[in-house]
């Protein structure tokens, strides 16, 4: 089990940035893949940018070029910096970890750990 915490939400104007943090607590030392993913209201949660346990990236091709996913294993952080921010990445962020194959890293069902998630805004 580990438990996650985001940060690092906001509101900014489109073309602005921000960066996320998600700092995990408890069982640390398991090898498991992190990601992040998005809800916007009414629409599914989707898989933004993800990393399995090797430190193989996986990122969705509507944020590909201006998000980047990264971690520092030794603060225990994911982070998510977003840049030229459209309005329609506007969604509840959340930060998830679990035993997940490369293949299936943009798949939110397949994560068993989630954080309580921080928001995004972005106006035109």
């Amino acid at each position: 089990q580990v438990e996650l915490v985001e940060s690092g939400g906001g509101s900014v104007q489109s073309g602005g940035s921000l960066r996320l943090s998600c700092a995990a607590s408890g069982d640390t030392h398991s090898r498991y893949s992190m990601g992040w993913f998005r809800q916007a209201p009414g629409k599914y949660r989707e898989g933004v940018a993800a990393i399995d346990a090797d430190g193989t990236p996986s990122i969705a091709d509507s944020v590909k070029g201006r998000f980047t996913i990264s971690q520092d294993k030794a603060k225990n952080t994911l982070y998510l910096d977003m840049n030229r921010l459209l309005p329609e990445d506007t969604a509840m962020y959340y930060c998830a970890a679990g035993r997940v194959e490369w293949w299936q890293l943009l798949v939110p069902s397949k994560f068993a750990n989630w954080g309580q998630g921080t928001q995004v805004t972005v106006s035109s």
